[in-house]
């Protein structure tokens, strides 16, 4: 089905009037967002998807509707995902808490237009070579083995990419904020922050998130509209789920084993369907080959099915229940040992007794569990400087 040019226009204008509201409305003022904040305007975005989506299925009809919402719910989980390298990134620059919001809403929209540019270089290549299909499946299946890597195989610091390591050498950059401010004064002379280094990592990332992200939801539907709004809608409250979501996002413990069986199902999807419109001379002779297609409503089936599995048994096991646990502990370590934190006694007092209500926690859990959470020994250790940081406080 053809989409008008009006239609696309007014979308856009929603999609830009949506990242001006959240710009000068929620961000221009920086402050940290509250969890019935935070849960509040990720509901509102979700609505926004989810109307846009029926108004889709009642005017595009049902195929197109199915699309849409497989579309949006893979690349939503997607994103969610990618949240994870985004909590790296913010904790390797120690981004202040309240300047977080503007670096996500940044991410965001270089997240928009770099995928916006792999979605009409995807659409070229795949009107004028059909074989494209072959190699977006196989990107997908290569993402899928990499998402079953075990942990620590080959990580890297993702904060200390190629562009920030050039930046650093070749450009005057200093270690201290001032404010959320691109470049300050330091011995007379204008240096870049941290805030432009950190922007330009996760811009960086975002480049080779759409690497993935496209491939994936072309497995779903070819339909441009489609791939634009359900990618760009993926992406709005994007911000908002991300202090939603901070502290909880450890517990989704299986949903990397969750992503790569989706990714390898759209995987196998691209390539029957790439036989399906085959043209290269050493298959089948440059003929199609009579292979069985996956329709929309199966695809739209195992992506909620897998999703709602790794969901649930992410939060029912043991190892997420200690895993959240330990994080909680580190995150009441941190609060406790920075040094801009509090003077208060009161305070200082609260935020120690949550680091010993939560080790309580910790010791009633098996200790397999305890052991094979993620970092345990570099939490270990800031939980231990925390405690030495009380007993030092008291002996004052």
């Amino acid at each position: 089905m053809t989409v008008p040019g009006w239609v696309w226009l007014v979308t856009v204008v929603v999609i830009l009037g949506l990242l001006a509201f959240d710009y000068f409305f929620h961000i221009r003022k920086a402050h940290v967002p509250t969890l019935p904040e935070a849960a509040k305007w990720s509901a509102i975005y979700v609505g926004f998807a989810i109307v846009f989506g029926i108004l889709v299925w009642v005017f595009g009809g049902a195929q197109m509707g199915g699309e849409y919402f497989a579309g949006y719910i893979t690349e939503k989980a997607l994103s969610v995902d990618n949240l994870f390298v985004f909590l790296v990134i913010m904790a390797s620059f120690r981004v202040p808490r309240e300047d977080q919001q503007k670096v996500l809403l940044f991410g965001i929209v270089f997240a928009l237009i770099a995928r916006t540019a792999f979605i009409l270089l995807g659409a070229a290549l795949i009107n004028s070579f059909s074989w494209i299909f072959y190699l977006f499946g196989i990107i997908l299946l290569l993402t899928a083995g990499n998402l079953l890597r075990p942990e620590g195989e080959g990580d890297e610091d993702e904060a200390n990419n190629f562009i920030v390591r050039m930046a650093r050498k070749f450009l005057p950059t200093t270690d201290h904020y001032d404010g959320d401010k691109l470049s300050t004064m330091v011995d007379g002379k204008r240096v870049l922050t941290p805030m432009l280094l950190v922007m330009v990592a996760i811009g960086g990332t975002d480049i080779l998130f759409a690497l993935d992200s496209i491939p994936a939801i072309y497995g779903l539907t070819q339909n441009v509209f489609i791939v634009f709004t359900a990618t760009a809608f993926s992406l709005m409250g994007l911000r908002q789920l991300y202090f939603l979501l901070d502290g909880l996002l450890d517990r989704l413990i299986y949903l990397s084993y969750g992503l790569a069986a989706i990714l390898g199902f759209i995987g196998v999807k691209l390539f029957l369907h790439a036989l399906h419109e085959n043209t290269l001379p050493f298959i089948n002779g440059g003929e199609h080959v009579n292979v069985i297609e996956i329709t929309t409503g199966l695809s739209l089936t195992v992506i909620i099915g897998v999703l709602v599995i790794t969901i649930v048994a992410s939060l029912v096991s043991k190892a997420g229940k200690a895993q959240n646990a330990i994080n909680n502990a580190r995150r009441h370590a941190e609060s406790y040992l920075d040094l801009t934190y509090t003077s208060d006694a009161g305070e200082r007092e609260r935020i120690y007794q949550l680091l010993v209500e939560e080790e309580q926690n910790i010791l009633t859990m098996e200790k397999k569990y305890r052991e094979k959470a993620k970092d345990v020994d570099k939490i270990r250790e800031k939980v231990a400087a925390a405690h030495l940081a009380h007993q030092s406080y008291l002996s004052q």
